[in-house]
């Protein structure tokens, strides 16, 4: 069993997606190609924005839209502390200063009603000026943008919407990629919509900050790449991870159907499971499932892994080291109010197999493992 089966996807589309890479080489545009301009007509179509810019990887993407929207030194970004290290990375790449905020025991999402008391402290006892909040889309969930927005407009803050593990989920209609004043994505081969290499994605309706990511994706090109009107950073997506894209993009619907079916038959077999936490998806929210991360609780975390190792079943743990707890954080990010929610997930957190290749059988054979070792 595969945690995730890149090879059987590539399977299934392996004459369309050889078919897309020999027209790349053959015409040789291997840098900025027509096909790099149709994913991006194509991507901001799908998420519902005016602009999809692409980039080489995520946390680029993460960097441009900061840039873009003008954080910088001297600046602080709200972000959750149980998240991957590049959302907190860039904020400390562009020069800011990251504040790390607790997540909801059940979404792992920020917790607003957390969120607001961590933006009066950094207000009431800090120096700080905090420009904007980063939510993440961990696992595939969207977060709660309706109260981050309202929180962010009481506090004039902008809304940064990490959707690096969150494209294809939606929430109140509105798909992710599509909150907040700009939004990012990862590509990353592991994703539900990865490539073959690395690669991201920044999406946006504000037309100024679409050409400000135009720009400095080509080390701050004005008119052409030899007139540099700012310093800007070497972030293109390469035309043959497009073209990989163009073809995954046609398949994603259907590989979202059966994620959110693999995702039911998970949770409806582990609901009375006592040795496990399964994950809460609030009706109005689709997730794409990125990952399906279980919480341990009468049996440990390594016992739950090991037995389901001794059945060839693999998992994996994110995050088991939460953001303030990071070497290159310390004393250089401060941490305003405590944060034990996120620190319990890292301690209990792990996920299974989630993939649209999983066969029912498969998804049996993790229920029953799971439910025999908590007996």
């Amino acid at each position: 069993m595969q945690f995730i089966d890149l090879k059987a996807q590539y399977e299934f589309a392996k004459n369309r997606i050889d078919k897309r890479i020999a027209a790349v080489l053959e015409h040789g545009q291997y840098i900025m190609g027509p096909e790099v301009s149709e994913l991006e007509e194509q991507l901001a179509h799908y998420v519902g924005v005016k602009h999809a810019i692409t980039c080489a990887n995520g946390t680029d993407a993460l960097q441009l839209a900061l840039m873009a929207m003008g954080i910088g030194p001297g600046d602080a970004v709200i972000v959750p502390t149980f998240t991957f290290f590049a959302s907190a990375e860039a904020v400390a790449f562009v020069g800011s200063t990251p504040v790390f905020a607790d997540v909801d025991p059940r979404t792992f999402n920020l917790d607003c009603e957390k969120l607001a008391t961590t933006i009066r402290q950094v207000e009431a006892s800090s120096s700080l000026k905090l420009k904007a909040i980063m939510a993440v889309d961990l696992f595939g969930q969207p977060a709660a943008y309706e109260h981050i927005q309202s929180i962010a407009s009481a506090h004039n803050l902008l809304v940064i919407e990490d959707a690096a593990q969150g494209v294809g989920g939606e929430r109140q209609g509105k798909r992710a990629g599509s909150f907040g004043d700009i939004a990012t994505t990862s590509f990353f081969p592991a994703k539900p919509l990865g490539c073959y290499g690395d690669g991201g994605a920044v999406f946006t309706n504000n037309d100024d900050y679409a050409a400000l990511v135009k720009s400095l994706r080509v080390h701050g090109k004005g008119a052409d790449k030899y007139d540099n009107v700012r310093i800007g950073m070497n972030s293109r997506l390469d035309t043959l991870q497009a073209a990989v894209l163009l073809e995954k993009l046609a398949l994603f619907p259907a590989e979202l159907e059966r994620r959110q079916y693999v995702a039911r038959l998970y949770s409806e077999g582990l609901e009375s499971c006592p040795s496990v936490v399964t994950p809460l998806c609030p009706a109005d929210v689709t997730s794409s499932w990125a990952q399906y991360t279980l919480q341990a609780q009468s049996v440990s975390r390594s016992i739950l892994q090991q037995s389901l190792q001794h059945q060839h079943i693999p998992t994996a743990v994110y995050y088991a080291t939460c953001m303030h707890q990071q070497s290159a954080f310390r004393g250089a990010a401060p941490t305003l109010t405590d944060l034990p929610v996120a620190e319990s997930l890292a301690a209990c957190c792990f996920s299974l197999p989630m993939h649209p290749y999983l066969a029912d059988d498969e998804v049996e054979r993790v229920i029953l493992t799971l439910q025999n070792t908590s007996l």
